[in-house]
């Protein structure tokens, strides 16, 4: 039975083969044919016309020995500029040149031919006919398209599928409406553009109308019967994105979008490309521009040492640092899964260092070996609500680790250390911020004699393992509720691309002792954020998705600051980063506040793990529990010792 299916199969393809041929070649002897009849109505017409109706037998004599020559002379060239093998129906440009430069070559094969054989036939007949010839067979090929746009031309909501009005009369829109043509499968009509050239308003391109600039989206999807807007700019500020977002929400259409060319696949925009609004698109401030040239300065022919590389921050470190061409990039991370996967997104050689800051001794090994000349320091434990219930895991990591570090640096005389923090460093309410605050202090206190260290702050950062975003966006997909902790609580965003290039600068511009600080721009509503997010999924706030006030968590402050009080600020070389000196204990002193610390962590005593962090940030007034002799502490109590898990 498999034979005879074999069989079976193999007659039902040559069967297809040879129908799908026999189709073929029908089509192509009917466009021969077409074309025979069409010439020889050119040539015959012209003729006509020089005689005014008046052909003598002489003349016609001589036509009918010229006419057949003119016809093999057609349709072999035609053959051999491919006219009688497309699907004409989606012809376009390239045809369109075939055709011409197939009568163009006709009419040249003809006229020697009458030169040498000295025909009778009148040269404007010889020289005309070839272009008379190209005009009817172009009709014929382009019939289907130039109906096409004697239909288009149509009042566009008089037609059905799905309206569409671009906003962007540029190259990337032009792109699209040449993709609509070329798809009219998918239904997307085109009823016109927007765009702020006021040279543009009124004109066309490719058969659509330039109705008039962006703020008159609400009034062209009432009048033209819009179903959806498209932004195809290719560079578009994200001003400019919210304020189309909300006409378009406002008059209840959706909002997509074409990418920006870097994300194109060969740079040019299809139907494929486009994409729903992203919360991203809508959030942050316009992206900030980069001193390319002294970053690469810094980091070509150098090695670099990222800690915490299999994170979101510490892999996106690793893959703008690795087009700079260093001569060794060394990820560092004590989770074998996230360093495996980080080192597979870049494209040059990873060294992989599978170590944790915290083991002192192993993280001078890895120091010695790679002998590291920049590093970035990335690695922390950051989420807010967990850390609360874990100060020790907190200070261990984000305390000690980072003092390991520095240790690490200054026995093999790193140049530059980057301090990754957080704007909840800055008068601290959480055990996380307390953390990253003490870290910029025993960062910035060991710059004075080892090298360039510096800390560089920023917000939330848009897309991170554990930020709201992906967390509002589980909750919308999983049906609601989408918890919102206070509708007063307001945070800044930034890109993590953005946040990277921060990092960067700042290891360029460090001289020692700073902290860098990107201007971030305004605030964004927690609960502005989430109802948004729930209208960009196409769901109704209050009907699908409800949104649910729980109360602050634990450490969570209403509002965020960028620098406390006693931090002066100044500018630095750069027009978006500012610079902060801050107050430092002196070095006795950080020495000092780690080793209590280490203490308290290894006595597994939580509350006084965090009392302590509080007050060496400066947040508090110290405890008497955490001045007693720690020599002497008892070690956990039994509420304490439930932080402690395997």
């Amino acid at each position: 039975m498999g034979a005879g299916n074999g069989v079976g199969g193999m007659r039902g393809s040559w069967w297809t083969w040879f129908a799908s041929r026999s189709s073929q070649v029908r089509a192509d002897l009917a466009f021969a044919a077409l074309d025979v009849v069409l010439t020889s109505a050119a040539y015959a017409g012209l003729l006509l016309i020089r005689f005014d109706g008046k052909i003598s037998s002489a003349a016609w004599s001589d036509f009918g020995r010229f006419l057949p020559v003119a016809l093999l002379v057609h349709l072999f060239v035609g053959a051999a500029w491919g006219l009688h093998g497309n699907v004409w129906s989606h012809a376009s440009i390239e045809e369109a040149r075939r055709i011409i430069l197939a009568g163009a070559t006709s009419t040249a094969f003809l006229v020697v031919y009458a030169l040498v054989f000295d025909t009778a036939v009148p040269w404007s007949v010889v020289v005309l006919g070839g272009g008379v010839s190209v005009a009817l067979v172009g009709a014929t090929r382009f019939q289907a398209r130039l109906f096409a746009v004697h239909r288009n031309q149509d009042k566009p909501s008089d037609r059905a599928g799905l309206h569409t009005l671009i906003v962007g009369a540029g190259e990337a829109g032009a792109q699209i409406i040449q993709d609509m043509r070329r798809h009219p499968e998918e239904g997307i009509v085109p009823v016109g553009f927007l765009d702020d050239d006021p040279r543009k308003w009124g004109r066309l391109l490719h058969g659509v109308r330039v109705l008039g600039p962006l703020g008159d989206l609400a009034t062209q999807v009432e009048v033209s019967g819009v179903h959806q807007v498209v932004l195809a700019i290719r560079t578009v500020g994200r001003d400019v994105i919210r304020q189309l977002a909300d006409d378009a929400e406002r008059v209840g259409v959706p909002l997509r979008i074409v990418p920006m060319v870097s994300e194109l696949l060969g740079g040019r925009a299809s139907l494929r490309d486009i994409r729903d609004v992203q919360i991203e698109d809508l959030l942050g401030r316009e992206q900030v521009e980069t001193d390319l040239e002294a970053v690469r300065s810094l980091l070509r022919g150098r090695r670099v040492l990222i800690t915490g590389g299999g994170g979101s921050i510490g892999s996106e470190i690793a893959r703008q640092v690795a087009v700079c061409a260093p001569a060794e990039l060394v990820l560092l991370d004590h989770d074998e899964t996230h360093l495996y996967d980080a080192a597979g997104t870049i494209s040059v050689p990873v060294a992989q260092a599978l170590a944790d800051i915290r083991d002192r001794e192993r993280l001078v090994d890895v120091f010695l070996f790679h002998r590291p000349e920049i590093v970035f320091h990335a690695a922390a434990h950051k989420h807010v609500p967990l850390l609360e219930e874990h100060p020790c895991e907190a200070a261990a990591t984000n305390v000690l680790g980072t003092a390991n570090v520095v240790h690490a640096a200054e026995v093999v005389g790193v140049e530059r250390l980057v301090f990754i923090s957080t704007d909840k460093a800055v008068r601290p309410a959480n055990v996380m911020g307390a953390t990253k605050r003490l870290g910029e202090q025993i960062v910035l206190g060991s710059g004075a004699t080892e090298g360039r260290r510096c800390a560089v702050r920023f917000g939330n950062v848009l897309g991170s393992r554990g930020s709201v975003i992906p967390t509002f966006m589980r909750q919308i997909t999983a049906g609601g509720p989408v918890t919102l902790t206070d509708p007063r609580m307001r945070r800044f965003f930034m890109s993590i691309e953005e946040a990277v290039q921060l990092v960067l600068q700042a290891a360029a511009l460090a001289e020692g002792g700073e902290i860098f600080m990107l201007e971030m721009g305004e605030q964004v509503s927690i609960a502005d954020l989430a109802a948004r997010m729930v209208r960009l999924s196409g769901r109704q706030l209050g009907t699908d998705v409800e949104l649910r006030v729980i109360g602050p968590r634990p450490g969570e402050k209403m509002i965020e600051e960028l620098h406390a009080p006693e931090e002066s600020v100044h500018p630095t070389a750069h027009p978006s980063i500012v610079g902060l000196h801050p107050q430092l204990p002196a070095q006795a002193s950080i020495d000092e506040a780690l080793e209590r610390i280490g203490h308290l962590v290894s006595k597994r005593s939580g509350p006084a793990t965090a009392s302590l962090l509080f007050t060496l940030a400066g947040v508090q007034e110290p405890d008497d529990d955490v001045d007693i002799d720690l020599r002497d502490h008892a070690g956990p109590s039994p509420s304490e010792s439930a932080e402690h898990r395997p």
